[in-house]
């Protein structure tokens, strides 16, 4: 399965549920919650419950649900046990997965945390290991908890995150990474701005992300190019597998000048995965 891109899509917004999912987007989320007006939900999840008895055409359809003490829940659910997966806002840690994950029952779709949206969901993300199996990935996000603390922004004025904000960024990321599933990078919100997209997008996948949440249909090709490994970074990692194939014993060899020792050959390895090789 692959995550490279998931393409937010506001759930009073029905007339753009076919263009998002035609979007090229791995996965869409209908979302219940922040661009929903409160007098709207209810309207909302109906057009949702419609939209998810229609045929799927290979998109994965993911609902965003409100948070667990927003008084919403039963009717949020009701709604989403029909996805590919829910998105959790304002998780903190396996407990709140737990909590979810219970009144769902078995058989119920995975999960996918927003995990650093208050103060008390930053200490929590080394938990959702305990919870693996019922995640879908993990992602995280920079609106949430600056204005949960009362700070003036999450980023520089270039657009950078400030020093805190890079911290729960990267904690977010070897969360993600401890419990084995998918790590999706925040969104990239200015929609104008496709070369800074691209960077950052480019920066997530070096760091280590697998995918990226998005805002906007126009977004998505940039996000997908920037998580799908070109043919020659393909090439690369195939010799690399290759090299230590033909050298079984080996914990270290040389090959077209480099050294490489077990990293490079699960890096190589990982590559391939996302690939799809």
């Amino acid at each position: 399965m692959r995550l490279r891109s998931l393409l937010f899509v506001p759930a009073d917004r029905p007339e753009r549920f076919a263009k998002a999912a035609a979007s090229g987007a791995d996965a869409i989320i209908l979302d219940l919650e922040d661009s929903v007006h409160p007098d709207a939900k209810e309207a909302a999840a109906a057009e949702v419950a419609k939209f998810l008895a229609q045929p799927a055409d290979g998109v994965l359809r993911l609902v965003r649900i409100n948070p667990l003490d927003a008084g919403r829940l039963d009717a949020d659910l009701a709604v989403a046990h029909a996805a590919d997966a829910i998105v959790l806002p304002k998780a903190e840690g396996a407990a709140s997965v737990r909590r979810l994950a219970e009144r769902l029952g078995e058989g119920a779709p995975p999960i996918l945390p927003i995990a650093t949206e208050t103060p008390a969901a930053v200490f929590a993300l080394g938990s959702y290991a305990e919870v693996a199996d019922r995640l879908l990935g993990i992602s995280w996000g920079a609106e949430d908890l600056p204005a949960a603390i009362g700070a003036a922004t999450s980023r520089e004025e270039d657009g950078r995150y400030t020093p805190p904000y890079e911290m729960v960024r990267a904690l977010a990321l070897f969360g993600a990474h401890a419990a084995g599933v998918a790590a999706i990078d925040t969104v990239y919100p200015a929609l104008a701005d496709a070369e800074g997209l691209a960077r950052y997008a480019a920066r997530a996948a070096r760091d280590g992300f697998t995918g990226m949440l998005a805002l906007h249909p126009a977004q998505v090709p940039v996000i997908n190019a920037a998580f799908t490994p070109t043919p020659a970074q393909v090439a690369d990692a195939e010799a690399v597998v290759a090299a230590f194939a033909a050298a079984p014993g080996a914990g270290v060899l040389r090959h077209e000048g480099r050294m490489l020792d077990a990293p490079h050959l699960k890096q190589a390895q990982r590559l391939l995965q996302r690939a799809g090789v």
